[in-house]
């Protein structure tokens, strides 16, 4: 449940810059593909469950239609040993 709370934490963090940084008059409109690294070790195979943190607050936010896309989870060797590192495309509309 730590891996899957720090993905969570990666998509609060992910939703706070864009909202910060984005212009006013570009809105998301859609999730497009995400891309879950989890940091594990060989015997660790809860990867999706894990990423599952980021996804169902994408879904929250955006909705089961917009916020869900294509998605892949991995586990890896992360630097500075971080728990949870995501990558997202998003659709956009201005």
């Amino acid at each position: 449940d730590g891996a899957k709370e720090a993905a969570r934490q990666v998509g609060l963090t992910m939703l706070s810059t864009l909202v910060t940084y984005l212009d006013p008059s570009i809105r998301i409109t859609k999730v497009v593909k995400v891309l879950g690294m989890i940091n594990s070790t060989p015997d660790f195979n809860e990867h999706t469950y894990a990423v599952n943190g980021f996804s169902e607050l994408l879904a929250e936010v955006f909705g089961a239609e917009s916020g869900i896309g294509a998605r892949s989870a991995v586990g890896m060797m992360l630097p500075q040993n971080i728990t949870a590192e995501v990558e997202a495309i998003f659709e956009i509309e201005r």
